[in-house]
C-alpha cells in the first residue's frame, strides 16, 4: 500500500465519508477568483479581498506544502422548519461543524505522524481557512462543482462538509474526475428567491440569502427581504431542488439537535438579550451573526409571516432593541406585516421622531408613510 492509500485509509478510520489528495498548487478555481472579486460579488467580505493571493496560491500559507488531504462529512438531515414556521438551513441545526471535524482532523494528524506518514507539521483548515477549498476537493475527486457554486457528489449530493490537511510530505494526487455533473439541468439557478446564481457556477453574495443572514452585519437590503420568507439563517433552496441530494443518508444523529432549534423561533430570538445571547447559542452555527444579526433576521420574518404574538415583539423591538438595525428592521416588518393598523402606524411615526441613528431615523419614517417594498436609497 503507497503512502496516499494509507492516508486515505486512515481518514475512513476516523469517519470521514470522503476523502482524496491534490497537489498543493493555485487549484483550477484561481483563475476565477480575482474576475468574481473585482465584480464586488464578495459583497463587504473584505477580508476576501485582502487575503486573495493567499486564498489562490496555498503556497503562500504552507510555503513547504506539496500535498492537500482533502475530507468530506456527510450532514444530510430532514427539512428543518422550527414550530413556528421558521427555517434555517440543515448544517445549523446541530453542534458545530467546526469544532467536529476539527477534532478529528487533529485526530487524523497525529496518527498520520504515527503511522510515519508526515513529520507532524500540518495545516488543519475547516472552512474558514484562506483555501479555495471546493476547487482543490474537486481536483483530488470528491466531487463536481455545480452550478450553484457548491460540491456535489454522487452518493452526498450537496450536503458534505470539507476540511483539509495541508501537508509537507509529497503524496500520490488522486486527481481522477468524480463521477458525475450538472448536465442541462439548471435547477438551483430557476430555484433561487433572488436570483444570486448569475450564471453557472458564478453566485453574487450581494443578492445570496445565505451572505445576507449570517455574514452581513448591516442592514438587509429592504428589496430582498421579501425573498427572505421564513429563513432566519442561511438558505437550503439550491440544495434543495439539486437532483443528486434527494438520496442523500441520513447524518442527523451525528449533529444533534441544538436547543434554541428545538424550542426556538423568531419571536424568541427577537427577545434574547445581548448578555444571555452567547450562553444560548453556545455550540451552535447560530452564533455566528451575532445577537443582533439574528435579531435582526428574526423580524424580517415575523415581518414576512404575520403572527400576533410577532407583532407585539417587533412593537418592543421597534422601540426598546439596543440596535439601530434590529429597530430599523422592525419597523420594516410592522409596515409590511400590520399595515392596516392605525396603533402600529401612530407607533412607527414616533419611533422615528426619536430615533437617534439618523439612517434608522429616514428608513423608519419610510416605513411609516410608505410602501415598505420600496428600495433603499442608501
Amino acid at each position: 500500500m503507497n503512502r496516499s492509500a494509507e492516508a486515505l485509509e486512515l481518514c475512513f478510520e476516523l469517519g470521514f465519508d470522503l476523502a482524496g489528495v491534490a497537489p498543493l498548487r493555485p487549484p483550477p478555481a484561481a483563475r476565477r477568483l480575482r474576475a468574481w472579486l473585482e465584480a464586488g460579488r464578495h459583497a463587504d467580505m473584505d477580508w476576501l479581498e485582502r487575503n486573495a493571493e493567499r486564498i489562490a496560491d496555498p503556497r503562500l500559507v504552507l510555503p513547504a506544502g506539496r500535498s492537500i488531504l482533502a475530507v468530506g462529512l456527510g450532514h444530510a438531515r430532514d427539512r428543518v422548519a422550527l414550530e413556528d414556521g421558521t427555517r434555517i438551513a440543515r448544517y445549523a441545526a446541530g453542534r458545530d461543524y467546526h469544532n467536529l471535524i476539527g477534532k478529528r482532523l487533529r485526530k487524523l494528524a497525529r496518527a498520520l505522524t504515527e503511522r510515519g506518514l508526515i513529520d507532524g507539521h500540518a495545516r488543519s483548515i475547516v472552512d474558514a481557512g484562506p483555501l479555495l477549498e471546493r476547487s482543490h476537493a474537486a481536483e483530488a475527486g470528491l466531487g463536481f462543482e455545480s452550478k450553484a457554486a457548491n460540491l456535489l457528489h454522487r452518493d452526498l449530493g450537496p450536503w458534505f462538509f470539507l476540511g483539509e490537511l495541508l501537508l509537507e510530505e509529497e503524496l500520490e494526487p488522486t486527481t481522477t474526475p468524480a463521477l458525475g455533473s450538472c448536465g442541462t439541468c439548471t435547477a438551483c439557478i430557476d430555484a433561487c428567491p433572488t436570483a444570486a446564481i448569475l450564471e453557472p457556477g458564478v453566485v453574487d453574495a450581494r443578492r445570496c440569502i445565505s451572505y445576507q443572514t449570517i455574514e452581513n452585519r448591516g442592514q438587509v437590503p429592504p428589496e430582498l427581504r421579501p425573498q427572505v420568507d421564513a429563513w432566519a439563517f442561511g438558505c437550503d433552496v439550491c440544495s434543495e431542488v439539486c437532483p443528486w441530494g434527494h438520496k442523500a443518508p441520513e447524518r442527523g444523529a451525528l449533529f444533534g439537535t441544538h436547543r434554541q432549534v428545538e424550542g426556538g423561533g423568531a419571536v424568541e430570538w427577537l427577545r434574547v438579550p445581548e448578555e444571555a445571547f452567547a450562553s444560548r447559542f453556545e455550540g451552535s452555527p447560530l452564533r455566528r451573526p451575532g445577537r443582533a444579526g439574528l435579531a435582526r433576521n428574526a423580524a424580517i420574518v415575523l415581518g414576512n409571516r404575520p403572527a400576533e404574538q410577532g407583532r407585539e415583539a417587533l412593537l418592543a423591538a421597534l422601540e426598546g432593541d439596543s440596535s439601530a438595525v434590529v429597530r430599523e428592521t422592525a419597523g420594516w416588518s410592522l409596515a409590511r406585516a400590520h399595515r392596516g393598523d392605525a396603533g402600529v402606524a401612530a407607533r412607527l411615526e414616533a419611533a422615528a421622531r426619536r430615533e437617534p441613528d439618523p439612517d434608522a431615523a429616514r428608513d423608519l419614517a419610510r416605513w411609516a408613510g410608505g410602501d415598505p417594498a420600496a428600495p433603499s436609497d442608501r
